[in-house]
């Protein structure tokens, strides 16, 4: 078999062929017997010619047959690749999508919390300040408390020291005036 670029050189040639022919017959109107079978034998090659050319553009329609029945196929599989593709991505997206969409409801929770959280600290701080003050100043009422109270303890013991001796004291007076009336007696 030629080869396309064969092909198309033959038919070139197969052209000039004719071309020269058709020239040389319109110039020289009148033909010798020798002339006239050149030109059946120059014919008879322009046929074969031509059947030779007419073989080379039949095979290079078949290859251009093959290579856009090629082409179909491959774009045929391409696309059906895309086609796969695009539901993979489909699916992707839809499981994206869930996913979103089961992280959303639990950030807004932890959201909502942390800003009670939040909320709550601000609150805390003067509380906790009041707390510590009313802290210190129970701390010191009740270190006074003691001290009056243990003061008081301190003086109701020399209160009863002191009556306890007065008493004595008294009773002894007693005692000895009940002597000086008994003795005067």
């Amino acid at each position: 078999m030629t080869t396309l670029k064969q092909a198309w050189e033959h038919e070139q040639q197969q052209q000039q062929q004719i071309q020269l022919v058709t020239n040389t017959s319109n110039n020289n109107m009148s033909y010798s017997g020798s002339q006239i079978e050149d030109n059946i034998n120059s014919n008879n090659n322009i046929n074969k010619d031509e059947e030779t050319s007419i073989v080379a553009l039949n095979v290079f329609r078949a290859r251009e047959e093959e290579i856009e029945k090629k082409k179909l196929e491959v774009r045929e599989k391409v696309t059906a690749q895309l086609g796969r593709v695009e539901e993979e991505i489909k699916r992707l997206a839809g499981i994206r999508h869930e996913l979103e969409s089961l992280a959303d409801p639990k950030r807004k929770e932890v959201t909502t919390v942390r800003k009670r959280i939040d909320t709550l600290n601000k609150e805390l701080k003067p509380l906790e300040k009041l707390y510590q003050k009313k802290e210190k100043e129970y701390k010191d009422a009740l270190e006074a408390f003691n001290q009056k109270n243990k003061e008081k303890s301190g003086l109701v013991s020399r209160l009863m020291e002191l009556v306890g001796e007065s008493e004595r004291v008294r009773m002894k007076r007693l005692e000895e005036l009940g002597k000086n009336i008994d003795s005067l007696c």
